[in-house]
């Protein structure tokens, strides 16, 4: 690994990023087609599907910001079955779910996303923008040695689902992994549309699937599922305005630290500047442990977390000279992809999407190809948690595509994959980026820390200064290093407007690519 950033640096008209190449070149296929910058992010959503099926993929959510001279959110989350129950889950598991299983299914997103964005926004078919995804999948792709370490690494999670196993099991670098099934549900949602997926027969072999492996999901659910069109939450920070999409997702996490740095004076590096980045981070990530959900479950919606005297509350309460240990936060564990893309005609698209954690839970539906996700994990079995499992909730969901505003017009688009790395990547790159004017492309491949919420440890990759380190166990951190350029901290995206054209950087903890016409 070099550790070098992928970047294009002539300024083209039109970029994608995303977290791996190929990916990235169906993106650009569909730029070079004609297509506009949200018919890019959708193809290369579709390959990423399937040369990543660790990170994201058919049985998942999406969660997008469109900027068309207008700002615009997406939810494309689902929710859990409606037969779902709190103390059956009790019952079986204990106090907390496990992270594979039927039990954690929840109605996927992703496939109602892609054809909703579309519809609003896109200038070209899904079959055309699916042609490099479906080619992908009968043809099968070269796996590289990075790439073959998700699946690796996994064999021991899924080693009870037979159905998984027989797709993954082989697959190593060097080989060839074909997924002729998952070229079949792309062919058919080329043919019909969604309602193949959640009113028809890859929805009865959803629910099948679920069904068999012991959940409680049902076609009901499926057809029931509808995307869900937001107005992303804005707030300011050092003389931008941040755009994050609000609950079920933890943008306003990410809005409350950025708010309460902008009135935190920040040195321009050091022990001292990451010491309040960090914990402006820990009072927003406490927070989002007791009050962030279900937007219909929630105490205290967005615009009182984002208060300028919930703020100011929550920022008196950093001692600038030592570390605080608040409450314990449940975990969410990272394994995601984000991407953006950006088009002559000044849209700008900021888009993630998951099975969550690695491949999902595990249940495959063999027929079909489909992964699905495992998104209920994150539901929680205390009874009259903000965050607990109820019939037909959303769970809390990490996923926070994010753009960037100076007088009211988007010249950013930006996120991040990792779980509960992603609101520390978003304070750390742009506190960077608009708190030190640094480049988008230097704030992201820089040296990054995360927060490991139940403990609030704090890892930060080895390559950091030491001063810096030493600085911060001094104010009573409790610091573990990880490794240089590690994929834990998160792989982070962007472009941006520069000139007359666009800045486009991918993250060299990725196997990604960012390029651009």
């Amino acid at each position: 690994m070099t550790g070098v950033p992928h970047v294009q640096r002539r300024y083209p008209h039109a970029t994608v990023a995303t977290p791996h190449y190929l990916a990235t070149a169906a993106g650009l296929e569909a730029l070079a087609a004609g297509g506009n910058a949200l018919d890019a992010a959708l193809a290369a959503n579709l390959a990423l599907g399937v040369v990543a099926p660790y990170f994201c993929g058919y049985g998942g959510d999406i969660f997008a910001i469109v900027w068309d001279g207008e700002l615009h959110g997406y939810l494309g989350s689902g929710r859990a079955p409606a037969r779902a129950s709190l103390d059956a889950a009790r019952a079986r598991h204990g106090e907390h779910l496990p992270p594979f299983g039927a039990d954690v299914v929840t109605v996927p997103g992703a496939v109602a996303g892609w054809f909703d964005l579309l519809d609003r926004f896109g200038t070209r078919t899904f079959g055309d923008l699916a042609a490099r995804a479906h080619t992908l999948a009968v043809e099968g792709f070269e796996v590289t040695r990075r790439g073959a370490v998700p699946f690796r690494e996994s064999h021991h999670m899924y080693a009870e689902f037979d159905d998984w196993m027989a797709v993954y099991r082989d697959v190593s670098a060097g080989s060839i992994l074909r997924q002729p099934a998952m070229a079949r549900t792309i062919a058919a949602l080329a043919e019909s549309g969604p309602d193949a997926y959640y009113r028809g027969e890859i929805g009865a072999a959803i629910a099948g699937a679920v069904t068999k492996a012991g959940g409680a999901l049902a076609p009901d659910d499926l057809a029931n599922h509808v995307g869900r069109w937001v107005d992303p939450l804005r707030a300011s920070f050092a003389g931008a305005e941040v755009a994050e999409l609000p609950p079920p997702t933890q943008g306003v996490t990410a809005l409350e630290a950025l708010r309460i740095l902008d009135g935190v004076p920040l040195p321009p590096d050091g022990p001292e500047r990451t010491h309040l980045l960090i914990e402006a981070t820990k009072q927003a990530m406490a927070d989002r442990g007791a009050f962030v959900g279900d937007p219909d479950h929630m105490p205290h919606g967005p615009e009182a977390l984002l208060g300028d005297a919930w703020v100011q509350t929550r920022r008196a309460a950093i001692d600038p000279d030592r570390a605080s240990v608040p409450r314990p936060v449940q975990p969410q564990p990272g394994g995601t992809a984000y991407l953006c893309a950006a088009d002559a005609d000044g849209m700008l698209v900021s888009l993630i999407q998951s099975n969550f954690v690695h491949f999902g839970s595990g249940v495959h539906v063999p027929e079909w190809g489909i992964n699905l996700n495992n998104r209920g994990f994150s539901f929680s079995l205390e009874e009259g948690a903000v965050n607990s499992l109820r019939p037909g909730a959303f769970p809390m969901h990490t996923l926070i595509p994010a753009m960037v505003l100076r007088d009211g017009a988007a010249v950013a688009a930006f996120g991040s994959m990792g779980g509960d790395a992603q609101v520390p990547v978003h304070v750390q790159v742009l506190a960077s980026v608009l708190g030190s004017g640094a480049d988008f492309t230097d704030a992201i491949a820089a040296p990054r820390w995360r927060l490991d919420v139940d403990s609030w440890r704090v890892a930060i990759e080895s390559r950091a200064d030491e001063v810096l380190i030493d600085g911060l166990r001094a104010r009573g951190h409790d610091i573990v290093e990880a490794r240089a350029f590690d994929s834990g901290m998160g792989h982070a995206h962007a472009t941006w407007r520069s000139g007359t054209g666009y800045g486009v950087t991918s993250d060299p903890r990725s196997e990604g690519g960012a390029l651009g016409l």
